[in-house]
């Protein structure tokens, strides 16, 4: 458990992710998806000896949860595939959303999509399954590494944001709702 409850003192994170004043909420939801699939991806990119097309040939989040892939483009029916495969898929198709200007404008003034949140909520859905594998699968590793407190501070901000601006359902965030409630315990004593 203390490696669980390790993080890098990084003050108040609820307050972090509160919408500026005067923030554009699309901007802001943005600037912080661009920031949390870079964490993400040089998170996983430590442990990848560690997840392997052997030891992690379905993606999943312990017993319960199996994640298969499909971007409605390429693959529109849902493929079983290993972590890493589906790793590789989800992060090659973050990255392609994130550089398409008229989903993601990086120039001021270029207003964001009508449907931009729901963007946002699909890939930041989809980024919680690799904190969800990495806790499930690889947190020993993770430990091994002396990461734990980089991983932590990081899913807990992610938390935060994703709470705070309601963009990931409930449901999906099951599969690690109990180090959820303990992130949510520690914080109001």
């Amino acid at each position: 458990m203390k490696h669980a409850a390790a993080t890098l003192g990084s003050g108040n994170l609820r307050l972090a992710v509160l919408l500026p004043e005067g923030e554009d909420l699309n901007e802001w939801v943005a600037v912080n998806t661009v920031d949390f699939f870079n964490q993400i991806n040089m998170l996983y990119g430590t442990i990848t000896e560690f997840c392997t097309e052997e030891s992690c040939s379905i993606m999943s989040a312990g017993p319960k949860y199996e994640y298969h892939w499909a971007d409605g483009l390429t693959v529109k029916k849902p493929i079983k595939c290993s972590a890493p495969k589906y790793i590789d898929y989800l992060m090659t198709w973050v990255q392609d959303q994130l550089d398409d200007e008229t989903l993601f404008p990086s120039k001021i003034g270029v207003p964001f999509p009508k449907n931009f949140l729901s963007i946002a909520k699909t890939i930041l859905k989809r980024l919680f399954r690799v904190y969800a594998h990495i806790y499930h699968t690889h947190f020993d590793s993770i430990v091994t590494l002396g990461e734990e407190a980089h991983l932590n501070t990081s899913f807990k901000h992610f938390i935060y944001f994703v709470q705070e601006f309601v963009l990931i359902d409930r449901r999906e965030l099951a599969p690690l709702q109990d180090y959820i409630d303990k992130l949510a315990g520690r914080e109001t004593r």
